[in-house]
């Protein structure tokens, strides 16, 4: 039997999936590393920790099927990240996440020199700090001794795949979140490169995400254990391959995904743009299509953060238990959750997380529910920004690891006012990367085809009673982020002066 493996270079753990033909996971194993934050706003991390991880489970899955039983692998991860090599391959420093947001200024003045109109037409997103091109400037400008060293430029995965190969590739969804890629023509932006001072040489071979770009080398062999010449597919970002384990290949079809950040995803079979660059129009994993994007950075992140520091060492699944126990609206407690800063629709770096409302009546199980509530209504303003543009459908596919909660695929129903359904494919990104390395190594013939095999509806969930509450609500939630963003700046200033 043939087996295909995919690996997702996430942000605190590189998970590896197995599974078979038919699309069913076998085996799943998540070796877990840390990022630093040095500074307020920044995030940064150590490449050689998302290498030593994915050996590790590469050699966890090869307890479980021999080597010549895998046909092929695929790679996804986070994306946007800045990883800097010198001519010897060697990481010139820690790579700069996507959760970063140090690169305001710089993204301010590329915008200026290119146009704010012209940017988005190219790249079909604003410059935002999180993306890659920025932070390649911020270096230029603030570690000149770095700068003058570099030779490669990689996002995470690519970095991943140069230890596995020895080769120099990305694809087109990945590359898409770099702000240097001509998103309508699918190839690098000569104009976005000069514009940000970058030397095409700098950039990896770009290709379709399911393309066969590199085989195992025999070093990367006797790293990992896989046979040496195994197909190694483009694959995706993190997002567009977590939309093809999901099934979202076809227009009419939008995912919401509850992981660390917060994702509404709809597939688009022409290039299309968001007038005011409130969502991400990237090239999708499938070849030829896009994809359109609504990205709030901190979902189940919000609900990581408040577990473990006012959770009181409470799982989820008792935290959800008191949620569930507060009335719907948590009798009017509201949380802002710009715990990173915001990207939609809010593009703010200076926006952070906040209860407001809190009243003596109000106990953990009101936090709680507001907490959950808020990322909730955070994802339906990239719902209602994709009904603007026509963007439809008659149910929201619901993903990541918060989507396991009953309760809050309720919650989503319900802020929806939308039947939220979940499919087979449990294992995220990873499991999409594994579809793409069937399409890379023969297994199936298309994206689609892929999809029709592996992807099967396993639950649903219609809205109820407390759909009417939220949709009093939500404007109310809509209105604070207006009313508090000058104190945002103004308090952002404050803590950047004293630090």
């Amino acid at each position: 039997m043939e087996y295909l493996l995919g690996i997702d270079v996430g942000t605190s753990s590189a998970k590896a999936v197995l599974m078979d033909a038919s699309g069913k996971p076998v085996h799943a194993v998540a070796p877990e590393y840390a990022f630093s934050t040095p500074k307020p706003n920044w995030a940064e991390s150590d490449p050689s920790d998302w290498w030593e991880a994915t050996v590790s489970a590469i050699r966890s899955v090869l307890e479980v099927v021999s080597a010549d039983a895998i046909a092929g692998v695929g790679l996804t991860g986070q994306m946007h990240g800045l990883v800097l090599l010198d001519r010897d391959g060697s990481v010139l420093r820690p790579c700069i996440m996507w959760n970063d947001q140090r690169t305001a200024a710089e993204c301010g003045a590329l915008t200026r020199a290119i146009g704010a109109e012209r940017v988005l037409q190219l790249t079909g997103n604003p410059l935002l700090p999180g993306f890659t091109a920025p932070k390649v400037v911020w270096v230029r400008e603030n570690e000149p001794e770095v700068y003058a060293r570099i030779a490669r430029i990689l996002l995470p995965k690519d970095y991943v795949r140069y230890r596995l190969s020895g080769a120099y590739c990305t694809d087109v969804s990945d590359a898409s979140g770099m702000a240097l890629l001509d998103v309508a023509n699918r190839t690098w932006s000569e104009e976005m490169l000069a514009g940000a001072e970058i030397p095409l040489a700098w950039l990896p071979e770009l290709t379709e995400s399911p393309v066969a770009s590199a085989r195992v080398s025999e070093e990367g062999a006797r790293a990992t254990g896989l046979l040496a010449g195994t197909p190694i597919a483009a694959g995706g970002g993190d997002q567009a391959a977590q939309a093809v384990g999901c099934g979202i290949v076809r227009e009419g079809v939008i995912s919401a995904t509850l992981g660390t950040s917060g994702v509404i995803f709809a597939h688009s079979d022409s290039y299309r743009v968001e007038p005011e660059g409130r969502l991400h129009a990237f090239c999708h994993a499938v070849p030829g299509k896009w994809h359109l994007m609504g990205v709030m950075l901190s979902a189940a992140g919000s609900y990581q953060w408040y577990r473990n520091t006012l959770g009181g060492g409470a799982g989820y699944p008792e935290l959800d238990a008191e949620a569930a126990r507060a009335p719907a609206g948590a009798e009017g407690l509201f949380f802002l959750p710009y715990l990173s800063g915001e990207r939609m629709p809010h593009p703010d770096p200076d926006a952070r997380g906040a209860f407001i409302g809190l009243s003596l009546r109000h106990g953990r199980e009101h936090m709680t529910r507001a907490v959950l509530e808020g990322v909730c209504y955070g994802m339906r303003d990239g719902l209602e920004l994709m009904r603007a543009l026509g963007l439809r459908s008659k149910e929201i596919i619901a993903s990541g690891g918060g989507a396991r909660s009953p309760l809050w695929r309720q919650m989503l129903a319900d802020t929806f006012e939308t039947c939220v359904v979940t499919v087979n494919a449990t294992e995220g990104a990873a499991y999409g990367a594994a579809v793409l390395a069937g399409v890379a190594a023969g297994v199936y013939d298309s994206v689609e085809e892929a999809c029709a095999t592996t992807v099967r509806t396993t639950g649903d969930t219609d809205p109820g009673a407390d759909a009417a509450v939220y949709r009093t609500l939500y404007p109310h939630y809509r209105a604070l982020y207006p009313a508090l963003r000058d104190v945002f700046r103004e308090i952002a200033g404050t803590v950047e002066s004293s630090v």
